[in-house]
């Protein structure tokens, strides 16, 4: 390890010394402070010259935590995906290297949070400092961003891909970024969800929750109670096949969101929005009405029997099972929409599974209607419709997630033709999704409250990814730049024309966002 330091700083100073041997490259003046990263950065001073990213670029690491090699792995194989270019990682002897981007453990006092970032862009060198691999991740994301898609090649013998000089300085405004799949109303594939991480870790997101139960199905094998995939499983809105993840794809998914710096976040809704799992074992019904598989859309017919010492066997299971495949500290126990559940059997149901979650080495997380309960100060009331709930939780001393519907549900229409969504929190146009500081939308609720926010997107309407994406994107995008950059950057105008430029990486990826007649897209 330390011989491998020894040669990166000998490769640093070889290509110092060596640049007045070289002949210079005329960089045309670039505006670093022009760039259209979303999400927008804290600080961005522009030199205006550029780095020549090109074939023999370099990428060295800091290798006193293999997670920073990771990122380096990372931001090459990304580029390689983008532009053709195979940088090598930490492999260079120091000797013939005239550009290098290094990815740097620092401890810098600068770095308050773990994912800021310094990002230093010179002519013949870039830095990335970070405290932890997760801020270092962060910042490729604006490097990434960065690298145009064409190449410049009149100022070389060979392509360079020009990337404007100056620094940046960022960090995010929440620590918890999420963003919410609904794969029970529709079973969405281990390759869906895949790329679907992918975009949003390119906008900076940390949390992908998944809602793996609800009326319509149950979506993840637990080995104790095998009915579950093998009854339970089987349907979906309007008569579809379903399915669900092995415990092996499950994991799938969870490393590769934590590749991704993204935490994972299963969720089992109960004590409504269970009927699948009654289906599989009747005794867990309480509310005395026969069973049959639903394929429908209506909601809040459907819960547990909070009063059987069965139905809590049954959940220590559940929840355990899935605790054991989910290192993230975090386990949601729905709890919203419970509507035949009586008020006394709600709040006994939820104190009781709190617990559950809690012996499983997890903190609870549920809808704003858990705020009922007298709950831990470690769990999370997450506020959808409630806002007086989600300041009774924070005067308990529980932290909030905000998800308020009528801005950051976007399963909700565009507008009134919209092809997909619905439409009962409201209509949500991109401006409308955008247009709004989450630091003040709860009136009363204090801003150490707030944990963060996160935007679900449930599934009634839709059934893959190109539908998935319809409704997303570009949605998804604002809510992103809300939950990490200051208010003060989080202007219409200014967002709405860097979105526009976002079609590059959109087309890139294959989404099929919806074109906004609100945004002047970029054309390519």
């Amino acid at each position: 390890m330390i011989t491998r330091t020894l040669l990166l700083f000998s490769a640093i100073i070889c290509l110092a010394a060596c640049q007045s041997e070289k002949k210079e490259i005329l960089y045309p003046k670039t505006d670093l402070a022009t760039a259209p990263l979303i999400p927008k950065p804290i600080k961005t001073v522009a030199t205006h010259s550029a780095f020549g990213l090109d074939s023999t670029t370099v990428i060295f690491t800091s290798t006193q935590d293999p997670a920073f090699e990771k990122v380096g792995q990372f931001l090459s194989e990304t580029i390689k995906g983008k532009l053709g270019l195979d940088l090598a990682v930490n492999a260079s002897n120091g000797e013939n290297v005239e550009r290098l981007i290094y990815i740097n453990q620092s401890d810098s006092v600068d770095l308050e949070t773990p994912e800021s970032y310094q990002l230093y862009i010179k002519k013949d060198s870039i830095f990335v400092n970070a405290k932890t691999a997760a801020g270092a991740f962060r910042g490729i994301q604006t490097l990434r961003q960065l690298i145009p898609e064409k190449s410049n090649d009149t100022l070389t013998d060979h392509p360079l891909w020009l990337i404007p000089s100056g620094k940046i300085e960022d960090a995010p405004k929440f620590g918890y970024r999420g963003a919410m799949l609904d794969v029970a109303r529709h079973f969405f594939t281990v390759e869906e969800v895949k790329k679907y991480i992918d975009i949003l870790a390119y906008y900076k997101y940390n949390t992908i929750h998944l809602h793996l139960s609800d009326d319509q199905g149950w979506r993840i094998e637990i080995k104790s109670w095998p009915k579950l995939t093998e009854v339970g499983s089987k349907t979906e809105v309007g008569g579809g096949e379903g399915g669900f993840y092995t415990q092996e794809e499950y994991k799938d998914i969870v490393q590769y969101a934590a590749d991704r710096h993204m935490t994972l976040i299963p969720e089992i809704d109960m004590p409504g929005h269970s009927n699948a799992a009654s289906l599989s074992y009747p005794f867990l019904n309480g509310n005395g009405k026969p069973l049959k598989p639903y394929t429908g859309t209506r909601v809040g017919f459907s819960t547990f029997d909070a009063q059987k010492d069965t139905v809590y066997s049954f959940l220590d299971d559940v929840i355990g099972e899935i605790a054991a495949i989910t290192p993230g500290p975090y386990f949601h126990a729905g709890g919203d929409e419970s509507h035949v559940t009586k008020k006394k059997d709600y709040i006994h149901f939820v104190e009781k599974v709190e617990k559950i979650v809690q012996k499983h080495g997890k903190q609870m997380i549920g809808w704003n209607e858990i705020a009922q309960a007298n709950l831990d100060p470690s769990s999370i009331a997450q506020l959808w419709n409630e806002s007086h709930s989600a300041i009774k939780a924070a005067e308990n001393g529980l932290k909030v997630i905000l998800s308020p519907a009528e801005k950051t549900y976007v399963d909700m229409k565009y507008d009134s033709i919209s092809e997909y969504g619905l439409t009962w929190a409201g209509l949500i146009p991109v401006d409308v999704a955008y247009n709004w500081n989450p630091e003040t939308y709860v009136e009363g609720l204090p801003r150490e409250s707030i944990l963060g926010i996160e935007t679900p997107l449930w599934s009634e309407t839709i059934s893959n990814s190109a539908e998935l994406e319809y409704l997303a994107f570009p949605r998804v995008i604002g809510i992103a730049e809300l939950g990490w950059s200051p208010a003060e950057h989080c202007t219409w105008e200014d967002y709405k024309a860097r979105l526009a430029q976002q079609v590059p990486y959109l087309n890139q990826m294959e989404v099929n966002y919806y074109p906004s007649p609100l945004i002047d897209w970029e054309k390519e």
